[in-house]
């Protein structure tokens, strides 16, 4: 039989190999194609720029206020958990203590038992003391019985306290995981942000923040803004001193930057901004702007009072102060400042007198 052999492969040269060469390029060349790498991204103009900008700002602020939601939950649930793990602890120590007094009386039970009653009355050189000294015997009997079940009844409220804490720490480890995906979130809108806008000029970026650099007051206030109230006015007009004080603090952070997840006294986000505003006046308000528009009476848009909190998008994703003429002190997002605003610059959604 004849052998048989593998056919020689032959080399490519010539056209033939310029031609494979042209081949692989233009694949490589169309690969680079779909995946993405080989176009740069077209320009956007500074409305197209302002308008996602804002969208992804928007988005960021949504996701704030459920990180200020979910922060604040996480807070409370970790003051229950070491609550509940202090009175535990409390509770251990005095079982301790009981544990120790029983087992001092059932020592000194043992040592002195082991003679029949009726026996020791007849040994007894005063029978009548000894029977006194049995009905108190048998007096601190009930009571150790007494101190048995209440031994027993820690024992239980000591388990039920644990099992709480059990509970509270699952609770607590939900929220710190809920804190992240929102952290997510907000970082990653806000790094989109800021891409968008590094890809403008810089004349370009001024025009797109120009109208948020003309709306900015300075802590002087005054009538920087078109319109605007002096602070003063704003907390004449105010419907108690409460109000009034809130919107004095609201004039003080003038200037003040915006800091997700800030409630002050140097940075805020909006809701945090409305929170500190009303604590200094003495008045608690929730953390979120989807808590805080229930806490007070709704108002119509028509009887606004310097103090009122408006709000606005259909989420009520934002807050302000308003403090009169049609204006509000906000703290927008990122871009800008705490500043003074037209409340129609938003949609606006709702409004709520909180004192």
């Amino acid at each position: 039989m004849a052998a048989h052999r593998k056919p020689r492969q032959r080399s490519l040269g010539g056209a033939t190999a310029r031609t494979a060469a042209t081949i692989a390029l233009a694949g490589a060349a169309s690969a680079a194609g779909f995946d993405g790498t080989g176009h740069a991204e077209p320009p956007l103009s500074p409305a197209q720029a302002k308008a996602e900008v804002d969208r992804l700002y928007r988005e960021a602020e949504v996701a704030t206020e459920k990180y200020d939601g979910a922060k604040e939950q996480a807070d409370r649930a970790a003051r229950r958990l070491n609550a509940l793990r202090d009175e535990a602890a409390r509770r251990t120590d005095r079982l301790d203590s009981a544990r120790e007094a029983l087992g001092s009386a059932a020592a000194a039970q043992y040592r002195g038992g082991g003679i029949d009653p009726s026996v020791q009355l007849l040994l007894s050189s005063d029978p009548g003391r000894y029977l006194d000294n049995a009905a108190f015997a048998e007096r601190v009997d009930s009571r150790q019985a007494a101190a048995v079940a209440r031994v027993r009844a820690q024992l239980r409220e000591i388990e039920r306290l644990r099992g709480a804490a059990r509970v509270e720490l699952a609770s607590l480890t939900s929220k710190q995981a809920e804190l992240r995906r929102q952290k997510r979130t907000v970082t990653e809108k806000l790094s989109e942000a800021r891409r968008l806008l590094s890809r403008l000029t810089g004349s370009q970026r001024a025009e797109l923040t120009g109208a948020a650099g003309a709306g900015r007051t300075s802590r002087s206030a005054g009538r920087g803004v078109l319109g605007a109230v002096s602070a003063s006015e704003a907390a004449a007009e105010a419907p108690d001193g409460r109000a009034a004080a809130a919107v004095a603090y609201a004039y003080g952070k003038l200037g003040s930057p915006y800091v997700w997840g800030a409630t002050g006294p140097d940075a805020f986000d909006c809701s945090g901004l409305v929170q500190a505003a009303y604590h200094s006046a003495g008045v608690s308000l929730p953390r979120t702007t989807y808590a805080q528009i229930g806490a007070g009476r709704r108002v119509p848009r028509s009887a606004l009072l310097p103090g009122d909190l408006v709000f606005f998008y259909s989420g009520v994703s934002h807050v302000g102060i308003y403090v009169g003429n049609g204006q509000m002190i906000h703290a927008p997002n990122p871009s800008a400042p705490v500043r003074l605003a037209p409340i129609d610059e938003m949609p606006f959604a709702g409004a709520t007198r909180v004192v």
